[in-house]
């Protein structure tokens, strides 16, 4: 489940090679709307509990023979970071779809590619890396409202606020993690089974317990071997030693990819606001990775 770490590694993961893993985890993010659709009726919460513990859990497994558990001795501070990132983005996700109209939250929380750029590049920031993000933003509105525009109602603003809080607690998560890159990726691991330890309270207190049927344990298993296990590790490389802006521009391919793996699955059908997004968000990725792509100077 996890990656090698350490000085060996980290000499030979290059900042190309590091971004490349981190957009891995988009590409596995797109098949979480299918899986999700594929798991019943079993809540959201609960949903996570199971599929944190099943990712934590092969994450455990993969790092049995090199004693990755000894990569959870940590400050708090990363551990606070790491739980902090990935429970409490989760749980307000979760919570923003309960207070607000599910396509008005979802566009508002998938600012965080956007946040990402613009607090990974600080004094750096370059026209071509705003540009590119703001497209990339343009192809997820698209896919999002399906080119029909939203409207901001009063009454959800509760809502709207929380899911402004989960954009920013995953590109704070994602931003921050920079800072503790040392930090091998294994205690990976620790963050995934402590969000599922929290998420499983939270489902206890707000929601009623779904036993999963034959099929449904299948999505299950898939959601936390991927989306929502494998991803996280692959994120944790991408975010600690890629290009921040341009994994950041580049993730907004995740809407536009689950999109096209459900109408591969035959559970949505292709329309022009599709293809708008796909050229816009392509071109938003090729325009914020101009300078990983064609060379120029790298000012991280």
């Amino acid at each position: 489940m996890s990656l090698p770490d350490g000085p060996v590694t980290a000499a030979f993961m290059t900042r190309g090679i590091a971004t490349l893993a981190g957009f891995g985890a988009v590409v596995l993010w797109a098949s979480l709307a299918l899986f999700t659709t594929l798991s019943g009726d079993v809540p959201p919460l609960q949903l996570l509990s199971m599929c944190f513990a099943i990712g934590g859990g092969l994450g455990l497994l993969a790092g049995v023979r090199r004693g990755g558990w000894r990569a959870w001795r940590q400050p708090w501070q990363v551990w606070a970071l790491g739980v902090g990132g990935l429970f409490g983005y989760h749980l307000l996700y979760v919570l923003a779809l309960r207070a607000a109209p599910p396509v008005q939250a979802s566009l508002i929380a998938y600012l965080w590619p956007l946040l990402i750029v613009l607090m990974a590049s600080g004094r750096a920031l370059r026209v071509h890396h705003l540009g590119g993000a703001l497209l990339g933003f343009a192809g997820a509105a698209l896919i999002v409202t399906g080119g029909r525009g939203v409207s901001i109602a009063p009454e959800f603003v509760t809502g709207y606020a929380i899911a402004l809080a989960a954009a920013f607690f995953w590109s704070g998560y994602s931003v921050l993690s920079r800072r503790f890159a040392d930090v091998p990726t294994d205690v990976v691991t620790g963050f995934c089974l402590a969000t599922a330890l929290l998420s499983g309270v939270a489902h206890l207190v707000l929601e009623v317990t779904v036993v999963p049927s034959g099929r449904e344990w299948f999505a299950i298993f898939g959601l936390g071997l991927g989306p929502v296990g494998l991803a996280f590790f692959l994120w944790d490389i991408g975010v600690k030693r890629g290009d921040l802006p341009v994994l950041g521009a580049a993730s907004y391919a995740a809407p536009l990819l689950s999109t096209l793996v459900l109408i591969g699955a035959g559970r949505a059908e292709m329309s022009w606001p599709i293809a708008g997004a796909c050229l816009l968000i392509t071109g938003g990725a090729v325009l914020a990775a101009k300078d990983l792509l064609w060379g120029g100077p790298v000012k991280r």
